[in-house]
């Protein structure tokens, strides 16, 4: 390829583009721009050509209309080898670079207020067309979208007698499709939240940024990176601030995440310890005894005592501000891989400064867990694509099926083990009483054996599950669930109801004077 002659850039993030420009005008290339990115330049003491100059037609219609000329295009497009007759024909001179970035699109919907018109002129029409041009006809141009590639570009030419290699165009034009379609889908998503009929749509632009490379996957010897969606949130793992330890691992993040989002779902304050993807214990700040001022200390005692075993080099989420004590307690009781949380007192981060290999991230204040969203599972040649289920139930909506009415005591047990069971595998079992877990069987084939389980676990930590409340995250095909509860003593059952069996179902719980409840939810979870 022969050196760059000529470069248009026309950016919208200027960072860099003074020095990059300098540098090419230092190398003898003819630099063309438009609008805000042409002053920038000449402010800087940068000889630059007008665009309009070159297509003879002035910026229009706000600048709506600037680049989509022959004159540009034709020069992006035209192939060095069999063009060069239309081009002397018509007075198209090649443009061998362009360094383009788009309108802020996203930044500009980010914004508190941002109205539709707002959003819509800060759709990029030019940019993206100029940008597609250069990409198809990379064998020729180099397109640049990224100020990140500015000094590795400017080394090349520097080294390359002024010109780009083959490879290097290949890779810029990569990264230009992906740099449009991610645009593409966040004008999409934009538009869908605001104007689509609630179905799930015919096609899902995505838009994945990569946000960091991870040391591996599941496994040493798997390849990993955290992707990003453009509608990442805040008070998300991807927005939050990691105050000390090492950037977190592939299963550091699922687990972390999956804390953060039943922590979300709890009420304040509330505090749960997640190991390889389950809850091993959750507890609420609060207690039956209407003396008692709740607190984050009192509901990381509840989780921790479920399984002090497995929440051994666990993840802890909790939905309140860390204090010092409580920092001081973890830290002088048990490993610990990561701790989340919308915020750390000062007292709290020196606590934690002890273990300084300990992740500590600060989200900012958590989103309602109800708000609707889609979720994404791959499967092999696919994407599964669901709603999140954020579906909770009320008092008011449960159905008592037993002959005995629950307690309120009952009830408050019973809706908290229903709010645990929504973020533990399937088939899932939780004993829950006063605001704190007792027992968690996850991710069995049988009901049955979830359910010995998490009797099983509550022995081992010492835990009395009488009287407690039993969560089934879906239907009991048999009874033989119920009366292997009936044996630990459980006081009340809350499940989905319909089973073919219910009346069977019903009738065990009746036998063994148990309150049943039926949600008409189900809450597996793969």
């Amino acid at each position: 390829m022969t050196g760059i002659k000529r470069a248009l850039i026309s950016v919208s993030d200027k960072t860099g583009v003074t020095e990059l420009a300098r540098a090419l005008a230092g190398m003898g290339v003819e630099i063309l721009s438009t609008g805000g990115t042409a002053s920038a330049l000449r402010a800087a003491g940068i000889a630059v050509t007008d665009v309009s100059k070159v297509t003879g037609f002035p910026e229009i219609m706000d600048g709506r209309v600037k680049t989509l000329h022959p004159a540009i295009h034709g020069g992006l497009l035209a192939r060095r080898d069999r063009d060069s007759q239309a081009m002397a024909q018509h007075a198209i001179r090649p443009i061998d670079l362009a360094v383009i970035n788009l309108y802020p699109f996203e930044a500009t919907v980010a914004k508190p207020g941002c109205s539709r018109e707002e959003a819509i002129e800060n759709i990029d029409i030019g940019g993206p067309a100029m940008i597609r041009a250069a990409a198809k006809n990379h064998a020729f141009v180099a397109v640049v979208v990224d100020p990140a590639d500015y000094a590795g570009i400017l080394a090349e030419l520097g080294s390359n007698a002024g010109a780009l290699n083959e490879a290097t165009r290949r890779r810029l034009a990569r990264k230009a499709y992906a740099h449009t379609a991610s645009y593409d889908a966040a004008i999409w998503r934009y538009l869908e939240d605001r104007e689509g009929d609630g179905s799930l749509p015919e096609r899902l632009p995505v838009g994945l940024h990569r946000q960091q490379e991870l040391r591996y996957g599941e496994n040493p010897h798997q390849r990993a990176a955290l992707y990003r969606l453009p509608t990442a949130a805040p008070g998300t793992l991807l927005e939050a601030r990691l105050h000390q330890g090492k950037p977190l691992s592939f299963n550091n993040l699922a687990d972390a995440d999956a804390a953060l989002e039943c922590a979300k779902a709890l009420p304040v304050p509330a505090c749960v310890i997640v190991k390889h993807a389950n809850p091993c214990g959750v507890g609420l700040g609060g207690s039956s005894d209407p003396d008692v001022v709740p607190s984050l200390l009192r509901a990381y005692e509840k989780a921790y005592a479920t399984d002090p075993e497995s929440a051994f080099g666990g993840v802890i989420a909790c939905n309140a501000l860390v204090d010092g004590e409580f920092a001081a307690t973890v830290v002088g009781r048990q490993f610990l891989e990561v701790i989340v949380a919308p915020e750390f007192s000062a007292e709290a981060l020196a606590a934690f400064a002890a273990k300084p290999n300990l992740r500590v991230l600060a989200t900012g204040p958590l989103p309602d867990a109800a708000t609707p969203s889609l979720r994404l599972q791959q499967i092999e040649g696919g994407v599964l694509v669901q709603d999140k289920d954020v579906a909770t139930v009320t008092h008011e909506q449960l159905r008592v099926v037993s002959r005995r009415q629950p307690t309120a005591q009952e009830l408050n047990d019973a809706l908290f083990a229903w709010s645990v069971i929504r973020f533990v595998k399937s088939n899932a079992i939780v004993f829950c009483h006063d605001g704190a877990t007792l027992g968690i069987g996850a991710g069995q084939m049988s009901r049955v054996m979830s359910a010995r389980i998490a009797a099983w676990k509550a022995a081992e930590a010492k835990l009395d599950i009488r009287g407690a409340a039993m969560a089934s995250d879906a239907f009991f095909p048999f009874r033989d669930g119920i009366d292997a509860a009936a044996t630990h003593g459980i006081s009340v059952v809350i499940q989905p109801g319909g089973s073919m069996r219910d009346e069977e179902v019903i009738r065990a719980a009746d036998e063994h004077g148990m309150a049943m409840l039926f949600t008409g939810l189900r809450h597996f979870r793969h």
